[in-house]
C-alpha cells in the first residue's frame, strides 16, 4: 500500500478548504518536514503524549524542543501544541513481558498503538476533522503498522486518520536538513528504557 499516495490524494480533497489536525508528534525533528508539508494546508495542532519517555528530563527537553521549532517556523496556519499527560507507567504496563523485544518488534506496534489510540480520542472528543503521527517520518519504524493501527482507529472512533508515511519523497532526508539549519536536539534512540538499552550497546 502506498501511504503517501493515499495521504497526497486526501489533500487534494481538502486544500482549500484548511480542515483540522490532531498531528501526535514524538519529537521536534520528526516533526520538522511533516509541519512544513502539513502546516500550509491543515490548522495543525500538535499532540505531544509520548509515555514511552522514560526519562522525566528528556520528556520535556523534547517538548521544549518542538515549542521552540513552532515558535520560528513559517506556516499559514497558526500552529497549536497540547501537551499529554506524561505517565511512564502506561508504556511499562502495555510493554510487559517485551522487555527483551529488538526495536520494530512486538513492543514497539503495542507503542505505536497506546500513543495512536490516545491521539484518535482526542481527536474525537475535540472534533478533529483528522488525525495522524509524525511516526513514520523514521525509516525506524513500521508504516505499515502504524497505518493499519490508524484505519482499526478511525473505524472505532469514527474520525478520520489520515494515511501518511512522511519518510517518502525525502522527508526525513529534510528533517535532518530542518533539524541542523533550526538547530534542534536530535536523539539516537526513541526514548524507552529498552531504545536506550540497545543504542548503547550498538
Amino acid at each position: 500500500m502506498n501511504y503517501n499516495l493515499l495521504m497526497e490524494e486526501e489533500i487534494k480533497k481538502v486544500k482549500d478548504d484548511a480542515k483540522t489536525l490532531l498531528l501526535h508528534a514524538c519529537c521536534a525533528p520528526c516533526s520538522s518536514s511533516v509541519i512544513e508539508t502539513l502546516g500550509n494546508i491543515f490548522k495543525i495542532t500538535i499532540l505531544y503524549y509520548n509515555p514511552n519517555i522514560t526519562e522525566e528530563v528528556e520528556y520535556k527537553k523534547r517538548l521544549d524542543e518542538i515549542h521552540k521549532f513552532i515558535k520560528k517556523i513559517k506556516t499559514k496556519y497558526e500552529i497549536n501544541i497540547l501537551d499529554g499527560r506524561y505517565n511512564p507507567n502506561e508504556f511499562f504496563d502495555i510493554s510487559k513481558g517485551l522487555e527483551n523485544e529488538k526495536e520494530r518488534g512486538k513492543r514497539c506496534y503495542k507503542c505505536y498503538s497506546l500513543r495512536l489510540e490516545e491521539t484518535a480520542k482526542i481527536a474525537k472528543e475535540k472534533n478533529f476533522d483528522y488525525f495522524t503521527t509524525t511516526l513514520s517520518l523514521s525509516p525506524y519504524k513500521n508504516s505499515n503498522w502504524i497505518n493499519e493501527i490508524g484505519k482499526e482507529l478511525n473505524d472505532k472512533y469514527n474520525t478520520k486518520f489520515l494515511y501518511s508515511d512522511f519518510k517518502k519523497k525525502n522527508g526525513y532526508k529534510r528533517s535532518i536538513e530542518l533539524s541542523r539549519k533550526f538547530n534542534l536536539y536530535r536523539q539516537d534512540y526513541c526514548g524507552c528504557i529498552y531504545s536506550k538499552r540497545d543504542s548503547k550497546k550498538e
